[in-house]
């Protein structure tokens, strides 16, 4: 299959309209955390970054996932289409990691004492965004596209080890981060207020996710048209 300049530019027109819905669901989820969610009984106010923290690194490690997926799919499939929803993906990732390390030290600060230790999923985290730097430095370093986009692609399914690692190890390891509230194998340990604005995170961070993709790989693929018409 071949990309299609029409469809690229559906997708940009769906994808900014997705994230305007995203960008005024974020602002909706913050006013509910501060003013209809009650504050965490030891970590006071510090508490409601996470109604922010984990849906990024949620949507950062989804986003991560869909890159060695689609990787994947190129690798065995040639299909260009994959390549360009895979770097979509992928810097989409890049900016929810940053969301992470951003917004993980505010939090920190005063519950550790510290703004940044290097714990198992910290440095597991800052593994993967430097991985996903290095994906970017090869896409730009190599300049005919078949190549760069097998090299990138095999990268992009090599990178996608990291990911359940990450998520394990507040298992495996002795670790300050704390463990998971909602996906686990128990009974979620949060008040019902807190619950339900936690998981709306989780929804508003997947409707930025769609929608920033979605304009990204729109672009992706009118670049990728001109290139192959230059050519």
């Amino acid at each position: 299959m071949t990309l299609e300049a029409a469809s690229a530019s559906r997708q940009i027109s769906r994808g900014r309209t997705l994230t305007l819905v995203g960008v005024v669901s974020l602002i909706a989820l913050y006013v509910m955390a501060l003013q209809f969610t009650p504050p965490e009984r030891f970590q006071g106010l510090a508490q409601k970054i996470f109604y922010i923290h984990p849906p990024a690194a949620y949507a950062m490690q989804m986003a991560f996932i869909f890159t060695g997926i689609a990787s994947l799919l190129y690798l065995l499939l040639h299909d260009a289409r994959f390549d360009v929803f895979a770097e979509a993906s992928a810097e989409v990732g890049m900016m929810f990691g940053a969301i992470v390390v951003i917004t993980g030290p505010i939090w920190g600060r005063p519950a550790w004492g510290t703004w940044w230790e290097w714990e198992p999923r910290l440095t597991f985290t800052v593994m993967e965004i430097v991985l996903f730097g290095g994906y970017f430095a090869l896409r730009g370093a190599v300049r005919d596209p078949a190549e760069r986009a097998k090299f990138a692609a095999v990268m992009g399914l090599m990178a996608l080890v990291l990911v359940p690692f990450n998520h394990l190890t507040v298992y495996l390891f002795a670790s300050q981060h704390p463990q998971p509230v909602v996906i686990k194998t128990t009974k979620p340990e949060l008040p019902l207020e807190m619950l339900r604005t936690f998981i709306t995170g989780f929804a508003v961070f997947t409707i930025l996710y769609l929608g920033l993709v979605m304009q990204r790989y729109g672009i992706g693929a009118r670049h990728a048209i001109q290139e192959a018409a230059d050519a």
